[in-house]
C-alpha cells in the first residue's frame, strides 16, 4: 500500500509549477497503478491552451469556477464544483479560469512527474527524469 498527504505531496518534487497553474502529483508512473492522479490548482484570470496528443484525462472540479472550450467546434463548457471533463479524444482546448480552481485529475498512460506542457500544450509521452 502507498500512502501520501497532498501537504507532504507539495513540499516535495512531486509538485510541478508554471504560468498558469500548479499540479501536485500523488500517483506517478513509478507507483505502476496504470494512471496518475494529480491535484491542479488553475490560477485565475488566466486561460492556458492544452492538447495532451499523448494522454487521455478525466478532469473533476473540486473547487472554483471557470470554462473549458474545445477548439474544433468551440462548444464552451462551464466548470463549477462538481462538474467532471473528460478528454476522451486527445481534445485540444482552452481551460480559462475565472477564479483559482482546484482540480483532480486522472492520465492515461501515467505521467512520470516531470512534464510541462510545451509550445502547443502537449506533454511529451516521457519525459526524462531529472536527476537528483
Amino acid at each position: 500500500m502507498i500512502v501520501r498527504t497532498l501537504e507532504e505531496a507539495r513540499k516535495s518534487d512531486r509538485r510541478v509549477s508554471a504560468e498558469n497553474w500548479e499540479s501536485v502529483r500523488l500517483s506517478l508512473k513509478d507507483d505502476q497503478m496504470g494512471f496518475s492522479f494529480h491535484i491542479t490548482t488553475i490560477y485565475a484570470n488566466t486561460e492556458t491552451p492544452i492538447h495532451y496528443q499523448n494522454h487521455l484525462e478525466t478532469v473533476y472540479c473540486i473547487s472554483g469556477e471557470g470554462e473549458v472550450e474545445t477548439v474544433a467546434d468551440g462548444k464552451v463548457y462551464p466548470i463549477k464544483p462538481g462538474t467532471v471533463y473528460i478528454l476522451d479524444k486527445n481534445d485540444k482546448h482552452l481551460l480559462r479560469g475565472f477564479t483559482d480552481m482546484t482540480m483532480a485529475c486522472v492520465f492515461n498512460p501515467p505521467l512520470n512527474g516531470k512534464e510541462t506542457h510545451d509550445e502547443n500544450g502537449v506533454y511529451p509521452l516521457e519525459a526524462e527524469a531529472v536527476a537528483d
